[in-house]
């Protein structure tokens, strides 16, 4: 077998009929099955048109090697999180190519506790199996294989179960007053987890309405790839909000494991300032507990965890560095400015749900809209958003870089890429794992001058190399 192509650094992604089908994803299921020898596992499919047969011929392959299989049907990457934990199975694959374009379909995989599996943590040695593998499939399974061992198929809901468990995030009794909230499910897979956290709410006789738009999950995606991070996306929930005079938008991707917040002005706020939020949200229910974040863009964060009495605790980007360090420091929360919020009690896991949860209780305890909430915050530490940039050699850029401003500089941190801090303003310019691509982020000390200021200096820089 060639090499295959859609493995990732942290899932399995590819382009359909080229890089992944029925078979590759036959394989990648013995092969998953051989590298963690369970016994069960769960499957969950987004909204694309070919996840079920994907679903089916990786429930194949793992049932040819004597896994049973636990079928949630349609569900998003964090319900294959929540089943893989509350079931106490031995792991969980959803198909999902999330954001990707329509012609693409892909696997995030876990173990048992739903912990991650990556490049250095076991998917390069699925990858190697996978294509040293060959079957003469009949119907999509092994013939070889005697029916006596094949392991069991069982369609399972767990909804009622995670819905139970992401209410016990907020307390009912708080939201006090009626809150008007746009939903955008992006005709993804969050429609149906919508529904039944909405009629959560109803039946605990909680006065929020659900206004909602792109819901019905429909793998054509009619309005788009949900992909609310692309500025073109924005405008169907922005205009939601101000034509329904709602508190706040929140839309999400197509696996819903990412959602992204609207202010009742429609304005869409940057991740890095929900991050703060969260952190202040749970540690007014934990006092000293510990907040995991990223480097990108920092000071929000650090002065918001340490005005409410909490540890800021600076790790690498990306699920599998942030999950990990959040275990080994016991960290009731973790936040990436690119949407991605982790949880100690979701199994240190990423929801799209879980935010907007809480955010939604903050309006109502803080008697305050959201835009409120985070002007004060953005005026304190403007910041320029991340900015991606085509480079041909991005070791040379980062070298040239820190090079031209570390001499004056207060600090030079190497955790993730180059950060370089002064007494007014810092920034931190990193490279992408998967493509030729490096990621600028720039913030001051309340000068929103000197900010844009420095980012076309540094912008200016890097183009000049």
């Amino acid at each position: 077998m060639n090499s295959l192509t859609c493995f990732k650094a942290y899932d399995i992604r590819g382009q359909l009929g080229t890089e992944l089908n029925e078979d590759i994803a036959y394989r990648i299921a013995r092969s998953f099955a051989r590298f963690l020898k369970p016994q069960r596992i769960v499957l969950g499919g987004d909204v694309r048109a070919t996840s079920p047969e994907l679903k089916s011929a990786l429930a194949n392959g793992l049932r040819d090697e004597g896994v049973d299989v636990l079928d949630l049907g349609l569900a998003g990457t964090e319900e294959v999180y929540f089943a893989t934990f509350h079931l106490g199975v031995d792991g969980g694959i959803e198909v999902t190519a999330s954001h990707n374009p329509i012609d693409y379909n892909g696997f995030k995989l876990v173990r048992e506790g739903s912990r991650p599996i990556s490049a250095d943590t076991g998917l390069a040695d699925i990858r190697s199996m996978a294509e040293s593998m060959n079957f003469d499939l009949v119907d999509g399974r092994d013939s070889r294989v005697d029916d006596a061992t094949r392991g069991s198929y069982e369609c399972v809901d767990t909804r009622p179960a995670f819905v139970e468990h992401l209410m016990g995030y907020v307390d009912i009794a708080k939201f006090s007053r009626p809150l008007k909230l746009v939903v955008n499910a992006g005709n993804g897979a969050a429609g149906p987890a919508l529904d039944a956290i909405e009629a959560a709410f109803q039946a605990a006789g909680v006065p929020v309405t659900f206004i909602k738009i792109c819901h019905e999950p429909d793998g054509s995606f009619p309005n788009g790839i949900p992909n609310p991070i692309l500025i073109e996306n924005r405008d169907m929930t922005r205009n939601a909000v101000l034509e329904h005079k709602a508190d706040m938008g929140i839309a999400w991707d197509g696996d819903f494991d990412r959602c992204f917040l609207f202010d009742e002005q429609g304005r869409f706020i940057e991740g890095y300032y929900i991050v703060g939020l969260l952190a202040e949200a749970f540690l007014q229910k934990e006092k000293g507990a510990r907040i995991i974040h990223d480097p990108r863009l920092t000071w929000n964060t650090v002065a918001q965890v340490e005005s409410n009495g909490g540890v800021a605790v600076q790790t690498k980007a990306g699920h599998a560095f942030i999950k990990e360090r959040m275990r080994q420091e016991d960290a009731i929360y973790g936040g990436e400015m690119s949407a991605h919020h982790y949880f100690r009690d979701f199994a240190y896991c990423d929801s799209g749900m879980i935010p907007w949860l809480l955010v939604a209780e903050l309006l109502c305890v803080k008697a305050k809209p959201l835009s409120a909430l985070v002007d004060e915050r953005i005026a304190a530490f403007p910041s320029s958003g991340e900015i991606n940039l085509t480079v041909s050699d991005a070791p040379a850029v980062l070298a040239a870089i820190e090079r031209a401003y570390s001499e004056n500089a207060e600090d030079v941190d190497h955790t993730d890429g180059v950060s370089i801090r002064f007494a007014q303003w810092r920034f931190n310019l990193r490279a992408s794992n998967t493509e030729p691509v490096i990621r600028l982020n720039v913030e001051s000390r309340g000068n929103a001058g000197l900010m844009k200021e420095k980012t076309e200096e540094l912008l200016a820089h890097i183009k000049s190399l």
